[in-house]
């Protein structure tokens, strides 16, 4: 092959090879695109986006909807905001979602709002539709003592202006089931909160629940409302048990004292017994004493042994007596 082609080989494969990286580092369609659109953007601008690892299609591509819908925006802007790792398309699709519904909201402010970790097209879009938050059955007692449940439908309306920094929806939820509970527990009588229901969205739309949230409650329905327990029966029922309980324990307390005090006295006569059978046998040494000394004689000693011989006839005889009256009064 002469070196005349070689040569015009090579350089066709040097300029396909920097086309290749021409159109790979530079976006020369998104370029068009945004020229056909009616965007004023330079090549070298996205080249520059490139090197600050910037993907171009991500700022140009919203920049389009965004002069599309009549926006005053830069890609100075919408590149700064994805910089910050914020979601480009979502901001101007809120802002034009705003635009188109009349709400005022600027490009700083639906930015703060997303980088704030809020989706800002969904707030705007609840602006205009109204979102519809449902609690679970929320119990209270009545002051008769009855269990009262109520669940509640909260229609609420984002709040632009506070959802950076404003409270979320376990908020309202929260401080709604603590209005019910509050209302419920006024009520003289379970039977009043079941034939107005209503009382209870009245007097919780009242309080101002929606200060410091990220909404405006628009209205508070009673989407159902049942009866539970009877709350004042239970506890006076606990209280009695346990009023039970407190006596028998201070009733077991006198029994144990009544068993000490029983056998204290048990151990009372045993010791005096022992007394008596101590006395018992210094008789016989006291009488050998006195027969020693003289102050008793044998006549004396001998009257002595007739005496309690005597006494234990008549025992023997009274015994013997009552045994047999036991023995006719119970037919034996």
């Amino acid at each position: 092959m002469p070196q005349g082609d070689i040569f015009i080989l090579i350089i066709l494969g040097l300029i396909i090879v920097a086309l290749a990286v021409l159109f790979t580092f530079v976006p020369v369609m998104l370029w068009i695109s945004a020229l056909a659109a009616g965007v004023k953007i330079g090549i070298f601008e996205l080249v520059g986006m490139r090197l600050r690892r910037v993907i171009p299609a991500r700022v140009v591509n919203p920049l389009i909807k965004a002069v599309k819908a009549g926006l005053d925006l830069n890609t100075s802007k919408l590149e700064g905001h994805y910089l910050a790792g914020g979601n480009v398309d979502r901001v101007v699709n809120a802002l034009i979602a705003a635009q188109r519904a009349n709400i005022d909201l600027s490009f700083e402010r639906a930015a703060a709002i997303d980088l704030a970790g809020r989706d800002v097209l969904e707030a705007v879009q609840m602006s205009v539709n109204p979102k519809v938050i449902e609690t679970p059955f929320i119990a209270g007692v009545a002051m008769d003592g009855i269990e009262v449940k109520a669940k509640a439908r909260i229609t609420v309306r984002a709040n632009i202006d506070r959802l950076v920094g404003g409270a979320g929806e376990d908020t309202v939820i929260a401080r709604v089931g603590e209005g019910i509970v509050s209302t419920i527990g006024s009520a003289v009588n379970h039977k009043k909160v079941l034939e107005n229901p209503d009382m209870i969205s009245q007097t919780v739309l009242t309080k101002g629940l929606d200060a410091g949230t990220a909404f405006e409650i628009l209205s508070i329905d009673i989407a159902d409302i049942d009866i539970g327990k009877n709350i004042g029966a239970e506890l006076q029922t606990d209280q009695a048990e346990a009023d039970k309980k407190i006596a028998q324990a201070k009733a077991e307390e006198r029994r144990a004292m009544a068993v000490a005090k029983e056998q204290e006295m048990k151990a009372k006569v045993e010791e005096m017994r022992a007394k008596v059978v101590e006395a018992e046998a210094e008789v016989p040494m006291a009488l050998s004493e006195a027969l020693r000394s003289g102050n008793m004689g044998v006549m004396d000693y001998v009257n002595y042994q007739n005496i309690m011989a005597d006494t234990d006839m008549r025992d023997s005889i009274g015994k013997a007596t009552n045994d047999s009256d036991d023995d006719k009064k119970y037919g034996k």
